[in-house]
C-alpha cells in the first residue's frame, strides 16, 4: 500500500533537494546556524541529505555578542553532538579592526551583523552562505528567490534576480560573488514547529514558557538583562513567556505564553493573529523598509 504524503513530507523533500543543489554547484558552502529553531530545522535537512557522511560544508555563527547564554549554550552541544566543524564570525572582532563602530555602547549590535557576515564570507572565501529565512516572516523575505543572487559588494538587488521556473535553480557566480541559499523558503512558522515535533528535535530552553522579569515597553515585552536594563519609571515583572524566535538580545522580545511543550506552541501559534517577527523583533518596528534596507546591504 503507497503511503500517503503529508506537507511535511513535500516541504523535506524539497528542502533536500535545495540542499544537494547548493553542494552540487557550489565549491565553497557554509550552512549559517545560531542555534534557532530554523536553523535547527536547516541541520535536521542536511542529515537527511547527506548521512552517514560528514556535511559537505561547515557551519558558521555571526555572533554579537550579545546572545542569550541559553542558545549559545545549545549551539554548542549541538555541534559537538554532530561532530561538525563551527565557525564563529564575532562583531566585537570585527569591532577591534575598527570595521565596526558603535554610536554608543549600548547601540543596538544587530544591523551591524552584515559587515562581519561579509568579511567572514571574504575570509574563507565561500561562494553560498545557505540560510534558514522563510517568506512569511515578513516582506523583504517574500521577495527572495531560492538562491538569491549577491553582488561582488555583498550586496542584494530584490530587482535583479535569476528566474526559477520549473524549480531549476542556478547558483552559478564569477569570484567574489555569492548566493545564499534558502531551503526552507516555503515553510511557515507552523510548519517549522510541526516538522520540530515530528522530528522530535531537541531545542534552547527559551523556547518553552518560562518565569522571566521583564519590563512593558513601547508596547513589546522586554526581559531584563544586563545589555536592556530597566529604565527609569519602568515596573519590573515576572511573568511567564516564551521566545518565538531568537537573536541579539537587544532586539529579540519575549511573548507572554504558558505554552511549556511543542503541542501546546503549534496549538498557540495556530490560533495567534500577530507575525513572528511583528510581535518579538523590536528592531523591524521602526520601519516596514528596515529588513529590506539591511538585506540590500548583505544582511541574512
Amino acid at each position: 500500500m503507497k503511503k500517503l504524503l503529508t506537507h511535511l513530507d513535500w516541504l523535506e523533500s524539497e528542502a533536500i533537494h535545495i540542499m544537494r543543489e547548493v553542494a552540487g554547484q557550489c565549491s565553497n558552502p557554509v550552512l549559517l546556524f545560531s542555534g534557532g529553531k530554523d536553523s535547527l530545522c536547516l541541520l535536521r535537512i542536511a542529515e537527511k541529505a547527506f548521512r552517514p557522511g560528514r556535511f559537505p560544508f561547515p557551519l558558521m555563527h555571526i555572533d554579537t555578542g550579545h546572545n542569550y547564554s541559553e542558545v549559545i549554550n545549545f549551539r554548542d552541544k549541538k555541534v559537538r553532538d554532530l561532530d561538525e566543524r563551527l565557525i564563529v564570525a564575532s562583531l566585537e572582532d570585527s569591532m577591534k579592526k575598527g570595521t565596526i563602530v558603535l554610536k554608543s555602547n549600548d547601540e543596538p549590535r544587530n544591523k551591524y551583523q552584515s559587515i562581519t557576515l561579509l568579511e567572514a564570507i571574504e575570509e574563507h572565501g565561500f561562494d553560498c552562505c545557505i540560510g534558514g529565512a522563510r517568506r512569511d516572516e515578513e516582506k523583504a523575505r517574500a521577495k527572495e528567490r531560492i538562491m538569491s543572487f549577491r553582488d561582488e559588494f555583498g550586496q542584494w538587488d530584490p530587482k535583479n534576480q535569476r528566474p526559477e521556473l520549473w524549480d531549476l535553480y542556478n547558483a552559478k557566480v564569477h569570484k567574489g560573488e555569492n548566493i545564499r541559499a534558502f531551503p526552507i523558503s516555503n515553510w511557515t512558522e507552523m510548519d517549522v514547529w510541526q516538522y520540530i515535533e515530528r522530528e522530535n528535535l531537541e531545542l534552547p530552553s527559551i523556547y518553552f514558557a518560562h518565569k522571566r522579569d521583564i519590563v512593558r515597553r513601547n508596547e513589546s515585552i522586554v526581559p531584563i538583562t544586563d545589555v536592556t536594563p530597566i529604565k527609569a519609571g519602568e515596573k519590573i515583572e515576572n511573568i511567564m513567556v516564551r521566545f518565538r524566535t531568537v537573536g541579539d538580545i537587544t532586539c529579540t522580545a519575549p511573548v507572554e505564553s504558558d505554552a511549556d511543550n511543542v503541542n501546546k506552541i503549534i496549538l498557540e501559534t495556530a490560533s495567534t493573529l500577530i507575525t513572528e517577527r511583528g510581535a518579538t523583533r523590536l528592531d523591524d518596528q521602526t520601519s516596514d523598509a528596515a529588513m529590506e534596507e539591511r538585506k540590500k546591504e548583505g544582511y541574512f
